[in-house]
């Protein structure tokens, strides 16, 4: 006969099959779902992460040289940061201004020459109305200004004096890897006009945020792709060049060995002497000229016109010859060491 199950052994039972449906019911937790930053094809980067890593190291130094600068024009505790540098085109830098934004427009000259597009700076109005009216003597924390606010003709005066301050560093940053030279050139009130550089042009902004005292405003400078192309060509030749000199350097012996069949012009110089022109005319076959040296003195050989060695005349092999005795150039610095 089967065993009879008890009241608690039925319950256990009947618990055990209420679990197993419940965990084959359970839904299962979704993953989460990997996010792809979208890329548009259209455009392109165009500069590498050590491009703008580059960059980012050159405006750091910036952001300290002009954080001393509005220190000493204002009187005034600051802090300038780069918050973010971005590459996109032209036409959404421009679509971002405001009418009433005011551009400055900066000419860089390389040294190569070449005819590259300027270089833009821009202040937030809020930020550049503190820095008008602190230069006047106020406390330069009015916080009406809105974005769209309208310069009056001195405020641009001021504004120009400002900013060429901001501009000048520019050319002190980039000296560590080329040598150029960032020129104030004009104010622009109208951004929707200004045609210096095309609408579709890859330009990089590089995003500063400046505080100044309790206040805090964004600048933006805006580099043109074709202007930084040319600088990078421009740094990476100079960095070839400097590669190739210290190959250069290492191979002394395979320059020279590409110059030993040089022919060089060697002559021996028995002397020295200064006749008058009556003297020259009534020369004659078996005239003696004085050389003014004693006879057994040494003789100097040049190369190449330039003087380089003693020597002793003499015959060799039936012929006339010079048998060098010292440097000439050793000489003259052993007098030079005992001048000084």
């Amino acid at each position: 006969m089967a065993d009879v199950l008890s009241q608690s052994q039925i319950d256990a039972l009947l618990n055990s099959m209420q679990n197993a449906e419940s965990d084959k019911k359970a839904p299962e937790p979704e993953k989460p779902k990997q996010e792809y930053r979208k890329y548009d094809f259209y455009s392109p980067k165009k500069y590498t992460k050590d491009k703008l890593k580059m960059l980012r190291s050159i405006y750091d130094n910036y952001s300290r040289i002009a954080t001393s600068q509005i220190n000493g024009l204002f009187r005034l505790v600051s802090e300038v940061e780069v918050v973010g540098i971005e590459e996109q085109r032209y036409y959404e830098f421009g679509n971002a201004l405001n009418e009433t934004d005011v551009l400055t427009v900066a000419e860089v000259d390389l040294p190569d020459n070449s005819t590259n597009p300027p270089v833009l700076f821009h202040i937030a109005p809020t930020l550049m109305t503190a820095m008008i009216d602190r230069m006047l003597g106020g406390l330069g924390f009015d916080r009406t200004i809105d974005i769209s606010y309208t310069y009056t003709d001195i405020e641009l005066a001021l504004y120009e004096k400002i900013i060429k301050y901001l501009v000048a560093i520019n050319t002190d940053v980039w000296g560590a890897h080329i040598t150029l030279k960032t020129e104030f050139e004009h104010i622009e009130e109208n951004p929707s006009m200004f045609q210096g550089i095309s609408v579709d042009e890859t330009v990089v902004i590089i995003m500063l945020n400046i505080m100044l005292g309790d206040l805090s405003g964004t600048m933006n400078i805006c580099i043109p792709g074709t202007l930084l192309s040319n600088i990078f060509d421009i740094i990476d030749k100079t960095k070839h060049i400097a590669k190739k000199g210290e190959h250069t350097k290492s191979n002394r012996e395979e320059i020279m060995d590409s110059i030993r069949e040089s022919s060089m012009d060697v002559m021996a110089q028995l002397g020295v002497a200064k006749l008058n022109l009556d003297d020259v005319y009534n020369l004659h076959v078996g005239d003696v000229i004085d050389l003014n040296k004693p006879q057994d003195s040494l003789v100097s050989l040049f190369i190449e016109g330039q003087p380089w060695f003693n020597g002793q005349l003499g015959v060799h092999n039936k012929n006339v010859a010079v048998k060098i005795e010292d440097r000439i150039l050793e000489n003259i610095e052993n007098k030079e060491d005992v001048a000084v």
